[in-house]
């Protein structure tokens, strides 16, 4: 939910009692997609804003905390990455930052409604330099039926870089497209979804996908969280799940003398991440 006060935009969590806001100092986009409806502000200090029916997605400021989050751990974990998919990302930092990765061969991005990639290469730019990348492919169109259409064995990591677990993005939450993400990995293969915020959500959705990934076959989940500003509680997470892979390390001297800046990520912050606070790791794992 959602309501513009004079000058700000604020976006209320009615559930959890929250809000969080922006001053802004323009709109300049609103349209509705045949999905959702999609807008754009210019803010007084987080440059661009996204909005998707009501709620914040990504700001110029500090989207890249997300982006790479979503990907570097799992591409750093990953031995050696050549084929990766992005379900969802339609802003198009999530592929910027996989392509950042000379070994990755081939990246796809599917993502239902291509009315945000186009408003994303009009007013975040800076988020879409890959997409004329020769490695990059995009599919507009449903992620869950593109996946069950792969060839078993096909990709390297699945990025799930999905809205809220309501709506269409509902069934990218659930044990039977994880069953699919598992047959589309090869041995070694590391899926990623975005995970939300710990504080809130790690009794209910965290602990859910933690099992339904274990569920669907995977034999090591991890969760990392990171920080968030934007989102509720301004603390969010992306879980790991691995076909045959340790998620507890990483190819440590590689993150570390990687040959791309970063603004967020490197190795330090990825051992970091791996640290569970307590109150997660005893609601993770208990019976």
């Amino acid at each position: 939910m959602s309501e513009i006060m004079p000058g700000w935009f604020t976006e209320i969590f009615q559930d959890e009692g929250t809000g969080f806001s922006l001053k802004i100092k323009a709109k300049l986009h609103e349209e509705q997609t045949p999905y959702q409806k999609l807008e754009i502000y210019d803010t007084e200090t987080f440059g661009k804003l996204m909005v998707l029916d009501g709620c914040v997605m990504l700001t110029t400021r500090d989207n890249f905390l997300y982006h790479e989050m979503m990907t570097h751990p799992a591409l750093f974990t990953h031995r050696n990455p050549k084929k990766v998919v992005i379900i969802g990302g339609g802003d198009c930092g999530t592929l910027k930052e996989v392509l950042k990765h000379e070994g990755v061969e081939e990246a796809w991005q599917v993502e239902i409604d291509e009315r945000v990639t186009r408003v994303s290469e009009q007013y975040f730019p800076e988020l879409c330099t890959a997409n004329d990348d020769p490695r990059a492919h995009f599919f507009f169109g449903d992620g869950i039926q593109w996946m069950q259409d792969a060839v078993p064995g096909s990709f390297d990591v699945i990025i799930v870089d999905s809205t809220d677990p309501v709506g269409p993005a509902e069934g990218l939450f659930a044990e039977d497209f994880y069953r699919t993400c598992m047959t589309a990995l090869a041995d070694g293969g590391i899926l990623v979804q975005q995970s939300e915020s710990p504080l809130l959500h790690t009794r209910t959705l965290i602990r859910k996908i933690h099992q339904d990934m274990l569920a669907a076959g995977f034999d090591a989940v991890k969760t990392l969280p990171f920080p968030q500003v934007v989102y509720p509680t301004g603390w969010w997470s992306c879980t790991l799940a691995g076909k045959g892979v340790d998620l507890d390390t990483f190819r440590e001297d590689d993150a570390e003398n990687r040959p791309f800046a970063t603004e967020y990520y490197n190795a330090g912050i990825h051992r970091g991440a791996l640290a569970l606070p307590e109150f997660m790791k005893r609601e993770l794992t208990r019976d």
